[in-house]
């Protein structure tokens, strides 16, 4: 699977899980952990941790194995780890603590939208 259709499958499980406010950070040039984060969060610890479960199965489906995941039994931040991909899924109350969207507020933006319509 390459790396597009990677991400492309995080986005949309995460949205299928109803996710919120999905955002990818383009870390090329900017991170040598990843080329792209994935970024949402959920209001309850049983959807954060469907939305990982979800991005696992699909990605495991797609032939891709999962390196690492961490944070699933206290649901509060889960970081999935695909390689050149990372997923932070965040319980509401986390993401506005954290905010890694200012923290890597020189990476640019995706259009999460036009994924979703593919």
């Amino acid at each position: 699977m390459n790396e597009n259709a990677l991400l492309m499958t995080a986005v949309k499980a995460a949205d299928d899980k109803r996710a919120e406010d999905i955002t990818v950070l383009n870390m090329k040039g900017i991170s040598l952990i990843s080329d792209y984060f994935v970024i949402c969060h959920a209001n309850s610890d049983k959807q954060v941790q469907a939305i990982a479960r979800e991005m696992k199965e699909k990605s495991e489906e797609h032939g891709y194995i999962i390196k690492r995941m961490e944070g699933f039994d206290e649901a509060k931040w889960i970081l999935v780890d695909m390689g050149d991909i990372v997923a932070h899924i965040f319980h509401r109350d986390e993401r506005a603590y954290y905010n890694l969207e200012r923290l890597w507020g020189d990476a640019p933006v995706e259009n999460v939208q036009s994924m979703l319509n593919q």
